[in-house]
């Protein structure tokens, strides 16, 4: 259990049969009535966003999260298989429960799989990724850093925006977050 007043952004609670994440909080202290807390509370299954109003010191399940670094071995037919790193059990998971960060992932790759219970929650992906690019259009001489930028293909299938002398066979750096080219590797 945890008390209203311990809420901080990124705490996990179980509400209505469903785990809910912390994004904000303000306690407030009206001049005439009992202290509460306001909250902001985000579905971490489906993504809803709620508002939820708290007595101050009230107590709520805290939700129990177990995150496992697991490693992508391979796809089988429309399920990722991963492997525990520490028990070297596999699991399989859908493009649904990992979500944006399917596009890319590689073979070998590790990320830390959130779960409540037997339920994922989330799949962590790293913050930037080392691609090899696969098909752009060729580089020109005399194409500079600060001139445009082309669309290309790395080798998870995945098109993103980069500059314009990154050629075929380079390995890059991406942000997973934002799809957005960060360098040379």
């Amino acid at each position: 259990m945890i008390s209203s007043n311990d809420f901080r952004p990124g705490v996990t609670i179980e509400l209505d049969g469903s785990v809910w994440r912390v994004v904000e909080f303000l306690h407030v202290k009206p001049g005439k009535g009992s202290a509460f807390v306001r909250t902001k509370l985000k579905n971490a299954q489906n993504g809803n966003v709620v508002e939820r109003t708290f007595r101050a010191g009230e107590t709520v399940p805290q939700a129990t999260l177990d995150k496992r670094a697991m490693q992508y071995i391979y796809k089988d037919a429309d399920q990722f298989v991963f492997m525990d790193m520490e028990t070297y059990e596999q699991a399989r998971l859908s493009s649904k429960e990992i979500g944006e960060g399917v596009k890319y992932l590689n073979e070998g790759m590790e990320v830390n799989v959130i779960k409540w219970g037997e339920q994922v929650i989330e799949v962590d992906m790293p913050k930037s990724v080392v691609l090899e690019v696969t098909e752009t259009d060729p580089g020109i001489k005399g194409d500079t850093a600060s001139g445009g930028s082309k669309p290309a293909t790395v080798e998870t299938g995945t098109q993103i925006m980069v500059p314009l002398f990154i050629s075929k066979g380079e390995r890059i750096k991406i942000d997973t977050r934002n799809d957005s080219y960060l360098g040379r590797e």
